[in-house]
C-alpha cells in the first residue's frame, strides 16, 4: 500500500522555514509560509498515493490529477468532491477537523473495477 505522511513533511517543512534569514523575522516565515500539498494521481484503478496521514487542523491543499481519462474524487466525511481530467490539476483544500479513517474513492465510472478505486485519509492528532 503506498502511503505519505504529511505530518513529517510538515515538521520538516516548519524547521527549513523557521531558519534564521536576516531580512525577515520567525514569525513572519511561519505566517507567510504556503500550505502543504499532497499530490495525487488517479489512473484507472487506484490512486497514488492511496493512503495519505494528515495532522487535524493543518489545512492542506490536495493536487489531483489523471494520467489516463475522466476520473472523480469524493472524500464524504469533509464534504470535498471533485473532477479529474488528464492534462488539467484539480486543487482541493481540506482541513480535517476530526481524527479518525476515511475512505475516498472515484465517482466517475472508469470501467471495469472502477467499485475498487478508493483510498484512506487518515487524521491524527
Amino acid at each position: 500500500m503506498k502511503h505519505v505522511v504529511v505530518a513529517a513533511a510538515l515538521m520538516l517543512a516548519g524547521g527549513l522555514l523557521l531558519e534564521p534569514d536576516p531580512h525577515r523575522s520567525a514569525s513572519a516565515a511561519v505566517a507567510s509560509s504556503p500550505e502543504p500539498v499532497v499530490h495525487i494521481t488517479a489512473r484507472k484503478f487506484e490512486y497514488t498515493p492511496n493512503q495519505i496521514t494528515l495532522k487535524k487542523g493543518v489545512p492542506v491543499v490536495l493536487e489531483l490529477t489523471s494520467a489516463d481519462r475522466d476520473h472523480g474524487f469524493r472524500l464524504r466525511a469533509f464534504g470535498v468532491r471533485a473532477d479529474i481530467k488528464p492534462g488539467e490539476t484539480s486543487r482541493v483544500r481540506i482541513v480535517p477537523d476530526h481524527t479518525g479513517t476515511f475512505e475516498f474513492e472515484c465517482d466517475v465510472f472508469c470501467g471495469t473495477g472502477h467499485e475498487e478505486m478508493s483510498g484512506q485519509i487518515v487524521v491524527v492528532d
